[in-house]
């Protein structure tokens, strides 16, 4: 009578089977969700190991076809390499102390590269030292994964585990940019980062190249009735260089109008690749050590800024250079003469072709087989994409 007045007549049995399925439910299912969640991130640890031991490869096949048990052990030792950054607790000088640390961290791959490939030539070490780059970028984050899953493992937490989970495609997504780009630097290819020295080196024309500061090239040529300093990370190795104190350099024995800066940049979600736009400041990443040093020069001689961006995702920027980003160029261009406008006839003006200049030499010849590279690359892919949908059709 008393199942009857509360809606649980007749088959009383089933209804005391449901409570317990509840209670068991209500007991075990935190665990079963984890394991399912445990599968998944020990199978991405695997994916990302998987991907770092063919980046590693990928270098020490650069390095040496045949690599013996000292060239193995001292690669695999560098990849535990790392550089502190100096203490934050007093700000004033933290940029010439992050500026002493980077050119140390610089001169120890350079030394590395130097013992383990000695009669390599010099812009072929630039490039194997970018993929080193890569290739300890992609280890690290494989660590820190793993880390965090080997966490879960002993707290069963999860927590920890569904945010790691709700990461992992971020994460995945990077790492496989990395590997590309590892890939790509190490062989000394364009990647969308070098869209700023590619605009550069498209400006230097058929004009003599000089150096101004270490691994940074310069040209003196008239663009549009200016007096311009184009500038760039020296090609086609990867390099960086210290673009920052060759602008605070040009700028010390010259009176500047203007500066302006090229670069890649992050673009939004729903952005088209290869979008141009046009701004005031300095368009520079990284530490931000280069970037303070140019700040520091326009404060002092109050040098008008502008800069001009090419927008791609952080993944595109690392990977091979797309065609989409090459054929920017007419538009960066235009960018810049409307820049120019605003300057005098013969006043004198800097460009700044900035980002990593791997596989971007120097030259007109060399910038013209990097686009050959770029668009050979781009129909080979567009092929294969067609061949993948022939597949599926039939």
């Amino acid at each position: 009578m008393f199942l009857d007045q509360i809606g649980m007549g007749g088959e009383w049995w089933s209804w005391i089977l449901w409570i317990a399925f509840m209670v068991v439910f209500f007991m075990f299912y935190p665990r079963l969700m984890i394991s399912q969640i445990m599968w998944k991130l020990e199978r991405s640890v695997r994916e990302l190991e998987t991907l770092s031991s063919r980046a590693r490869k990928i270098v020490k096949k650069e390095i040496s076809k045949k690599p013996d048990k000292v060239v193995n052990d001292s690669i695999d030792r560098f990849f535990e390499f790392f550089a502190i950054s100096p203490i934050g607790l007093d700000p004033y000088g933290i940029v010439k102390k992050m500026d002493h640390i980077i050119r140390n961290q610089k001169d120890r791959f350079d030394y590395f590269v130097d013992q383990v490939a000695p009669k390599m030539d010099a812009e072929k070490k630039e490039s194997v030292k970018m993929g080193l780059a890569g290739g300890m970028g992609l280890y690290e984050l494989m660590k820190i994964v793993r880390h965090y899953v080997e966490i879960i493992k002993k707290t069963k937490n999860i927590q920890i585990a569904m945010i790691l989970q709700m990461q992992l495609p971020f994460v995945e997504k990077m790492a496989r940019a990395i590997y590309k780009g590892t890939e790509t630097m190490v062989k000394g290819k364009p990647i969308g980062d070098a869209l700023g020295p590619y605009t550069a080196t498209k400006l230097f024309g058929n004009k003599k190249v000089g150096k101004i500061e270490e691994g940074i090239a310069m040209v003196n040529v008239k663009i549009d009735g200016k007096n311009c300093f184009v500038i760039k990370a020296s090609g086609p190795g990867g390099r960086l260089g210290f673009p920052g104190k060759a602008v605070e350099r040009i700028a010390n024995k010259n009176k500047i109008a203007r500066i302006i800066t090229v670069d890649a940049a992050a673009k939004l979600e729903g952005e088209k690749t290869g979008s141009v736009a046009e701004g005031v400041g300095v368009a520079m990443g990284g530490p931000g050590v280069e970037r303070s040093y140019i700040e520091a020069v326009v404060v002092k001689k109050n040098i008008p800024m502008d800069s001009v961006i090419v927008k791609m995702s952080p993944e595109e920027a690392i990977e091979p250079m797309k065609k989409s980003i090459k054929d920017a160029y007419p538009t960066v261009r235009e960018s810049i003469s409307r820049s120019l406008k605003r300057v005098k006839k013969n006043e004198k003006v800097i460009i700044v072709g900035v980002g990593n200049s791997s596989g971007v030499g120097d030259s007109e010849k060399e910038v013209k087989e990097m686009e050959k590279w770029v668009d050979n690359r781009h129909k080979k892919q567009k092929n294969k994409k067609k061949k993948g949908r022939f597949r599926r059709k039939k």
